[in-house]
C-alpha cells in the first residue's frame, strides 16, 4: 500500500457530546454525508441516552437525512485514539487527552427536552461548522447530498 491510497489520507472525525442523542449525531451525519464518505466518521457520549433525540431525527430528516438506525455510544479511549479530529459539544473534561490530536469545542445548545423547531437552528449551525471542517480538512463537499 503506498502513501497515496485513499485510506492513508482518509481523515477521521469523532463527536463527542453527553448524550449522543443529538448535536454529536447531527454532527457525524452531516460530516458523512456532506463528505461523500471520505471522512471516517464517529460519535460517542460521555453519558449516552438510551436512544436519539425525536426532534433531532426529525430536523436531520427534514434535510434528507435518516438517522433511525443509530444509536447512542458510549466514549471510549479507542474511539479517541482513532480519531484525528475531535470535536467535544458541551462534555467538559471528560474526554481523554491525547497529544497529537486535534482538538475543538464547538459551543452549542443542547437540544435536549426541545421541539424541532428549537432544534433547526442547532442542525443548521452544525452544518455550517461541518462544511467549513470539511474545507479546512481539504474534502471536497458532496453535491450528491440532496440536503445542500
Amino acid at each position: 500500500m503506498t502513501s497515496s491510497s485513499p485510506a492513508a489520507v482518509r481523515p477521521s472525525v469523532l463527536f463527542v457530546c453527553v448524550h449522543n442523542a443529538g448535536r454529536s449525531q447531527m454532527g457525524a451525519a452531516y460530516t458523512h454525508h456532506l463528505s461523500g464518505g471520505a471522512v471516517e466518521v464517529r460519535s460517542a457520549g460521555s453519558a449516552p441516552a438510551e436512544s436519539i433525540n425525536p426532534a433531532v431525527r426529525e430536523a436531520l430528516l427534514e434535510d434528507g437525512i435518516d438517522i433511525s438506525a443509530e444509536r447512542p455510544k458510549i466514549l471510549t479511549t479507542e474511539a479517541v485514539e482513532a480519531s484525528d479530529v475531535v470535536i467535544t459539544m458541551g462534555c467538559g473534561d471528560t474526554c481523554p487527552y491525547f497529544p497529537g490530536k486535534r482538538y475543538l469545542d464547538w459551543v452549542l445548545t443542547d437540544p435536549a427536552g426541545q421541539g424541532v423547531e428549537a432544534v433547526r437552528p442547532i442542525r443548521d449551525e452544525i452544518k455550517a461548522r461541518v462544511t467549513e471542517l470539511l474545507g479546512e480538512l481539504g474534502v471536497t463537499v458532496s453535491t450528491t447530498f440532496r440536503g445542500g
